[in-house]
């Protein structure tokens, strides 16, 4: 019975990622390539914030050869674009004999592993209202607000400053239909996170704190604000989300617990 319920939220959380990265991608490109092909699911905006350049495995279940026939065919899909991005694959979709050939597959496919991750997700708690004595919690509503969370982002996963900006400058959604927040340490951002509702389920995205000023406990702090304020304004309890391996400790605290591995590929 475990096995199906892991099973059913590592489904889950591919499927949140699809959905939720479609309108991403979309939202920075109209004309962004969001296609959902044979086991591969397509949310490119070619833009230089990477994360916005995504390919997915999608299938359950994909036996040896079959997970080897789909990692060449996103390494093909990656080759065509202008700018790089990361292909998802979630190790509990894949049949297990498929798993320890893995990174040779993607190796003769031309990819190279590149970090990481895992899905989470939870039923929450109802929350109280998050507080923490360090920081104030703004809403993200002007362009600058935009900026200043794309640096953090920026500054968090090691990209330059204009490839996060690429990802976030001039977003509707995000000012408008993402719960996001900044954590202001006096008048400095020093940690921000966004939640939206995708299917009835609220997806957390881009939390990041400053390097500076890590292990204080404002990643927590201002996920749970933005799952607040979002469950708030929606009545919605679940939440998705995918997370570093430093992050997941601090997702676990909040309620959610974590689901399949995820393995994140590149172009060398």
């Amino acid at each position: 019975m475990v096995a199906v319920d892991r099973l059913g939220e590592s489904v889950e959380s591919m499927e949140q990622l699809v959905t939720v990265w479609r309108r991403m991608v979309l939202d920075r490109d109209g004309r962004a390539d969001v296609r959902d092909l044979p086991g591969i699911a397509v949310r490119w905006a070619d833009c230089r914030f990477p994360f916005w350049n995504c390919l997915a495995l999608t299938e359950v279940g994909a036996d040896p050869a079959l997970v080897a026939r789909r990692l060449a065919e996103a390494a093909e899909i990656m080759r065509a674009k202008r700018l790089p991005g990361f292909l998802w694959v979630f190790e509990d979709l894949l049949d297990p004999a498929a798993l320890p050939a893995l990174d040779a597959a993607a190796g003769r496919a031309g990819l190279a592993y590149a970090f990481p991750g895992t899905g989470m997700a939870g039923d929450l708690p109802a929350l109280p209202e998050p507080r923490h004595p360090d920081l104030t919690f703004v809403r993200v509503a002007t362009d600058e607000h935009l900026r200043r969370y794309a640096d953090l982002n920026s500054r968090a996963y090691g990209f330059a400053p204009e490839q996060g900006r690429d990802g976030l400058d001039g977003s509707a959604l995000w000012k408008e239909t993402v719960h996001a927040y900044l954590g202001l340490r006096g008048e400095t951002p020093v940690t921000c996170a966004g939640a939206v509702e995708a299917e009835g389920r609220l997806f957390v995205a881009l939390v990041a704190t400053d390097p500076r000023w890590e292990r204080r406990g404002y990643g927590e702090a201002v996920t749970r604000k933005a799952l607040y304020e979002a469950a708030r304004a929606t009545g919605l309890a679940r939440a998705t989300l995918h997370a570093t391996s430093a992050g997941a400790p601090v997702y676990t605290r909040i309620g959610l617990r974590p689901n399949s591995p995820v393995r994140f590929y590149a172009l060398p």
